[in-house]
């Protein structure tokens, strides 16, 4: 009958017309008497000729199982139509040469994760990058997608449940969600944190009512912002429990977690340490992105062959195999040969299990941290992994979840380094030890958390906290466009901070005009902008022409830094470019790409700031 989700659509359906006029595509909508038109049927359903389900889905999840070894989950979304599916058939073409079926993940334009209610400039300016757009969604089902290789897009942000919807009409036979902690806990830098979390339990009410295959949350995402396996584990659980009152069966939910490579115990513990807790029926293992790629991609495609064989041998349902990490988004071919060198190791790995008491030791570490951080959490004593059962989560209303999630998060016990939710707090500090595990640094645990049951480092680390200014300049730092990637200007406030200088911190997703903005009216010298979705020569130059509009351009230093192309082989073009004329058609004073390194950012920096004081 699907009446949660048309309840959802009533609930929300300006922003539903809103998404609707803004992205060009017909959504579903209410007639003369308030009710829902245009709502297709659930899954299972034949679109473009191919029933469509999530089930789809699971039966790849019990192939892995059987056979032992992982399907392949690529990563490919281009914004034109024509363009993604040529692409597509191109990467498919390698599986198909092996007798393999994959899981498309088809990245998705990032503006579609904004409100369209509350974002629309920032939508409307930064369209056409990331991946495919709403309307490229379903294009590319009627051309074709998805028939052989089911296909799955990310869903998350501030209203993940309007663009499952889009999905739903297209075809997808799945989604991501990521309701508790994708990306920085908080929305995409719209949405407050209580919003999110209740936009994210409607889109696992739209996924459970129409069978849709969910990849429920991602370990992977708190260790991109400086997270514990032990914390992403205790998140991951949160988000089933919200799953589980959602109706979502287990059959149906993915749980996503990173893996490194440098240390195959390591790797093997955290997989187990999930498979131990989750109920969800499969785990898609994805890559620990490098911060710092290596020059040698020699050296770099054997760090993934490391992490392929420790997928392997730890029993992932699914495998996303990565082109050369400084690519941007790949080609069709370079996604190919992932898939083909991706299935050599695969192929030529024997099925072990490795029986080690170290791996045992870190896997109840990663259990016993995540049972201290839900005791704090859920307000509740002496949890045990067998106690995290459907009939747990049942003793809870979702009001009465939300508010434990939404006091955790704005109290610090749930928390990360680098998190970017503008209204939790933040005090944990980690560190990765020389034996590859991710521990806390003494004093920088969960706030409200017992320490005795969390790992910490033995390590001497060096800590950047906040001080007091020791230099006079001031420094605005911020991300611009519909951009939530901000680990890396994360990076760079650490180290302008202990370098000296004052910093003032927008966080994500920001309109250039802002930026110089609170910049003039903060008297800053200096503003450093990001942007990895590719829009820098359309973004940056913004900023600079907002200070002229201000009479301040001459006095302050403006550098960028991300990518300016998001296509590979858009690349190598604006490199060579700026190698030959400099970096005057960004309008900036300096740019950084993905290889350069915080001490080189801020020796440029400080050195342009000198010019400018003529020191």
């Amino acid at each position: 009958m699907q009446e949660n989700t048309k309840r959802i659509i009533k609930e929300d359906i300006e922003a539903i017309r809103a998404y609707s006029e803004i992205f060009g595509v017909e959504m579903p909508d209410l007639d003369e008497n308030g009710e829902v038109v245009g709502l297709p049927a659930p899954y299972p359903r034949e679109v473009a000729g191919v029933v469509r389900s999530g089930y789809r889905v699971y039966e790849l999840a019990k192939l892995a199982e059987e056979r032992g070894m992982p399907i392949q989950n690529p990563i490919l979304g281009r914004n034109n139509p024509e363009e993604h599916l040529r692409e597509s058939m191109n990467m498919y073409s390698y599986a198909e040469k092996l007798g393999e079926t994959v899981l498309h993940f088809v990245h998705s334009e990032a503006t579609r994760h904004l409100d369209p209610l509350k974002a629309r400039e920032l939508i409307e300016q930064s369209r056409g990058k990331g991946g495919v757009t709403p309307q490229g969604e379903r294009d590319f089902v009627q051309q074709g997608g998805g028939s052989r290789h089911p296909i799955r897009i990310n869903a998350t942000g501030d209203m993940p449940h309007i663009s499952i919807l889009n999905a739903l009409i297209a075809g997808f036979d799945m989604t991501d969600v990521g309701p508790v902690i994708h990306c920085h806990f908080g929305g995409r830098g719209i949405q407050d944190y209580r919003t999110k979390l209740v936009n994210g339990f409607k889109a696992l009410q739209i996924c459970a009512e129409n069978n849709i295959y969910v990849q429920l949350d991602s370990q992977k995402h708190v260790n991109n912002i400086g997270g514990t396996p032990g914390m992403g584990l205790a998140m991951v659980l949160l988000a089933e429990g919200m799953a589980h009152l959602a109706g979502l069966p287990w059959e149906l939910s993915a749980i996503q977690i990173n893996i490194g490579g440098n240390n195959l115990f390591a790797d093997q513990a955290v997989m187990r340490a999930f498979r131990q807790v989750m109920q969800s029926k499969a785990l898609v293992v994805v890559p620990e992105t490098f911060q710092n790629p290596p020059g040698n991609l020699v050296a770099e495609a054997a760090h993934f062959a490391r992490m392929a064989v420790s997928a392997k041998i730890g029993g992932a349902n699914f495998y996303r195999p990565k082109a050369a990490e400084s690519v941007g988004i790949p080609t069709g071919e370079s996604m190919g040969q992932a898939i083909w060198g991706t299935y050599d190791v695969f192929s030529h790995t024997v099925n072990i299990k490795l029986n080690d008491p170290e791996i045992d030791k870190r896997q109840q570490e990663i259990v016993d941290e995540a049972m201290a951080v839900l005791e704090a959490a859920l307000n509740r004593k002496n949890l045990e992994p067998e106690d995290i059962t459907d009939a747990f989560w049942e003793s809870f209303t979702i009001e009465e979840l939300i508010d434990c999630i939404f006091h955790a998060g704005r109290a610090g016990i749930l928390d990360c380094q680098r998190a970017g939710g503008w209204d939790l707090k933040r005090h944990v500090k980690i560190h990765r030890d020389k034996d590859g595990y991710v521990r806390y640094i003494k004093g920088y645990t969960p706030l409200g958390v017992d320490e005795s049951r969390l790992t910490v480092t033995d390590e001497d680390v060096k800590v950047v906290i906040e001080k007091a200014p020791t230099k006079p300049q001031k420094i605005v730092l911020a991300t611009v466009g519909a951009d939530a990637h901000v680990n890396g200007i994360n990076v760079i406030r650490e180290a302008f901070m202990e370098a000296g200088y004052e910093i003032i911190f927008l966080r994500g997703m920001n309109l250039p005009e802002t930026v110089a903005e609170v910049a003039a009216e903060a008297g800053a010298d200096a503003i450093g902008v990001s942007n990895l979705l590719g829009l820098g020569q359309t973004l940056f130059p913004r900023v600079g022409q907002r200070l002229q509009e201000l009479g301040l351009r001459d006095r302050m230093v403006v550098w960028a830094g991300g990518r300016i192309a998001e296509k590979e082989e858009e690349q190598k073009m604006f490199h060579d470019r700026i190698a030959k004329e400099g970096v005057g058609f960004l309008g900036v004073d300096a740019f950084f790409g993905p290889s350069s390194t915080p001490e080189q950012c801020e020796k440029e920096i400080e050195r342009l700031l000198g010019e400018k004081a003529g020191v």
